[in-house]
């Protein structure tokens, strides 16, 4: 399996949209950035804020809103000559409870702007995604209504814990471990490393 030469969290840029439930994808770049000591700056050509560890992983925040994600990810990916199996998409997930992470290979879009227009401008589904539970407020009318809010108090708290037990795949993610990392990232509650 090819080791991952780009992360790209979504959500939508601008303080309206810093703390709303679509933003997971961006919460985990944040604090994977910090992980690696490493600064995001916004770089115009790629359509987004742009960083790269010393292990020459690139990171990308998508500034072109939601449902355009694909321009900036195209972009950079095409530039550096980086393949869609050598991509990691982190998004938030209606259809996982907050607390809870998957991470897979390909498949279908559940309806996820984002990740259709990511799909639409590499030409193909086989990237890797790794999905932040926000749960689902119960009734299809309301979710955009939905991803669109802050989490409540105890939502927040179960996500940002997701996100610390990500954070904890990422030595085997870097590798290109990619069946263990899968395996600790769907289980219930994944122990932390040792």
């Amino acid at each position: 399996m090819a080791v991952p030469r780009l992360i790209v969290g979504l959500g939508n840029p601008g303080r309206d949209y810093e703390e709303t439930r679509h933003n997971a994808g961006f919460w985990f770049c944040a604090r994977l950035a910090q992980t690696w000591g490493t600064a995001l700056s916004p770089e115009s050509r790629f359509h987004g804020i742009v960083g790269r560890n010393a292990q020459s992983i690139w990171m990308l925040l998508p500034q072109t809103f939601m449902n355009r994600s694909g321009q900036a990810v195209g972009a950079l990916a095409r530039f550096h000559r980086i393949t869609p199996a050598e991509i990691l998409v982190v998004h938030d997930e209606l259809d996982i409870p907050p607390g809870q992470l998957r991470l897979k290979f390909g498949g279908g879009m559940g309806g996820h702007n984002g990740l259709k227009d990511i799909t639409s401008h590499l030409g193909t589904q086989d990237y890797w995604r790794l999905r932040i539970g926000i749960g689902h407020p119960g009734d299809r009318n309301e979710v955009v209504n939905y991803v669109l809010k802050p989490p409540r108090r105890e939502e927040q708290a179960e996500i940002d814990a997701a996100i610390e037990r990500a954070i904890d795949l990422w030595p085997l993610i870097e590798k290109g471990e990619w069946s263990a990392a899968t395996q600790r990232a769907n289980t219930k509650s994944q122990p932390s490393s040792p």
